[in-house]
């Protein structure tokens, strides 16, 4: 006998007040909020829970924008980069056209040689000379104008590397690099023997026929010739420029190559800046004015 079950022979009864579970067939109980099928569905109210900040971060927010790294649709068109600037493209290597620019640019410093001979020739000065019965000797015993000659002719030979290697810097833009240094020397190399020839013979022809004609004692002029410089022949076949006549070619290389080493464009061609690119889409109209703020009560866009 206990208080529970004052009865000893009565079993204490297992109460009836719990409520039996639903047998598992049983379809659970309509729910009032959802709609029978078929009919539309109406806006759900936001939540509380929603506006509290404490927001669903997958669910979809009209605040967020297109995915990370998402690829813009292929049917709108992309501009990379702004109107009016061109992106310098590699060309295909065309050997035959490379040989012809090279030999163009060579035969036009070649030609160029002449007014630097005739310019030569006006700024450097004859040396003058005495008839003797064995020929012309120097009328002073230390004469200076051939120094001065030399002098000039590389003077005026540098500056011409110079320019010319500025001149094909920028004009040829799209060969810049070893195909406009290769022409630059080149060039230059073939016109200083033909400034030289033209500028030695300005006067040469007054100057032969004096000393065939002219008697014992008279004295004249001797044109400017170079005597630091010449051209040795290898071989009888391939001439050989030394001495003056190697700096307009010295002063061709360095110039250019300074050039290529100023450069800030790696291809030394010029290259439309990364800072003006523009990837907005051509079929997606920039917004004209800032977003409005949103209200009060709207939720915010998913954190983190």
């Amino acid at each position: 006998m206990s208080p529970d079950n004052p009865d000893p022979e009565r079993h204490a009864d297992i109460s009836d007040d719990r409520p039996a579970p639903p047998p598992p067939s049983a379809a659970p109980p309509p729910n009032e909020s959802t709609p029978p099928a078929g009919s539309a569905v109406p806006p759900s109210a936001p939540n509380e829970s929603t506006a509290s900040g404490s927001a669903d971060p997958s669910a979809p927010s009209e605040f967020a924008g297109p995915p990370f790294g998402s690829v813009p649709d292929d049917s709108s068109a992309v501009t990379a980069y702004p109107i009016g600037v061109e992106p310098a493209f590699d060309e295909p290597r065309r050997p035959l056209r490379t040989v012809a620019t090279v030999l163009g640019v060579t035969l036009a410093l070649a030609v160029l040689g002449a007014p630097l001979g005739l310019l030569w020739a006006a700024f450097a000065p004859d040396t003058p000379v005495l008839k003797t019965a064995e020929g012309a000797i120097y009328a002073e015993t230390q004469p200076e104008q051939p120094i001065a000659a030399d002098g000039w002719f590389s003077l005026l030979g540098l500056a011409f590397g110079v320019l010319a290697a500025l001149a094909l810097w920028f004009l040829l833009r799209r060969r810049r690099g070893p195909v406009g240094l290769l022409g630059a020397v080149l060039g230059t190399l073939a016109a200083a023997p033909v400034a030289w020839q033209v500028g030695r013979r300005i006067g040469l022809a007054t100057f032969d026929r004096l000393l065939a004609t002219a008697p014992a004692g008279q004295a004249f002029t001797k044109p400017a010739d170079l005597r630091a410089g010449g051209i040795d022949w290898l071989g009888h076949v391939l001439p050989v420029p030394h001495g003056n006549l190697l700096l307009p070619a010295f002063g061709a290389a360095v110039t250019y190559t300074l050039l290529a080493g100023w450069s800030r464009w790696p291809s030394l061609r010029p290259e439309p800046d990364p800072a003006t690119f523009s990837w907005v889409s051509a079929g997606t109209p920039a917004p004209t004015t800032a977003p409005e703020p949103p209200a009060p009560g709207a939720a915010e866009p998913p954190r983190g």
